[in-house]
């Protein structure tokens, strides 16, 4: 069931990945309509901002499965591997309950925005759900995968490498 979830999350952060690159190709179009033509567009910048909300929220599951993301490990990785394991064990904790907090609330806001019928108020007018609709979406994917990477500490996965790819 766990490989399962590891790709709905690659499929996640793939797509997250093809969101960034449509994000650079519009930020690009936009910067060659605005300075090279004096022709900017009114859809370039919000649309890019859309995608990057989604593409950010999108990846984070992924990245914490592999374990990708910003760690500061000078106390914990001089650790004997028993203590390194209860930390990384009460980190994931501790992400799977933050997730769960962020999910109840941004599912809150996001579902007002759409009753309410709020709108970014720019020239596109999307509504604020589209965006707003992401970080719970993400979050929930985030706190998923670190029940899920609790599970496999407790089973005896390996724990992150301390190589942090210094010579």
């Amino acid at each position: 069931m766990f490989a399962l979830y590891d790709r709905f999350t690659g499929a996640a952060a793939w797509l997250a990945a093809w969101l960034y690159a449509l994000t650079g190709a519009m930020l690009a179009y936009e910067v060659t309509a605005r300075y090279l033509f004096t022709a900017p567009t009114i859809w370039a910048e919000e649309l890019s901002r859309f995608c990057l909300v989604w593409a950010t929220f999108l990846a984070a599951a992924a990245l914490l499965a592999k374990r990708k993301h910003i760690r500061i490990g000078l106390v914990v990785d001089r650790l004997p591997d028993p203590a390194r394991r209860v930390c990384e064990g009460f980190s994931l904790a501790f992400v799977a309950v933050l997730s769960g907090v962020i999910v109840w609330h941004g599912s809150g806001i996001a579902w007002e925005s759409f009753e309410r019928g709020r709108t970014a108020g720019t020239m596109l007018d999307l509504p604020m759900w589209w965006s707003e609709a992401a970080a719970p979406l993400g979050f929930m994917m985030l706190g998923v995968q670190a029940l899920i990477e609790l599970v496999r500490l407790a089973q005896g996965a390996p724990l992150p490498s301390t190589d942090h790819g210094e010579a």
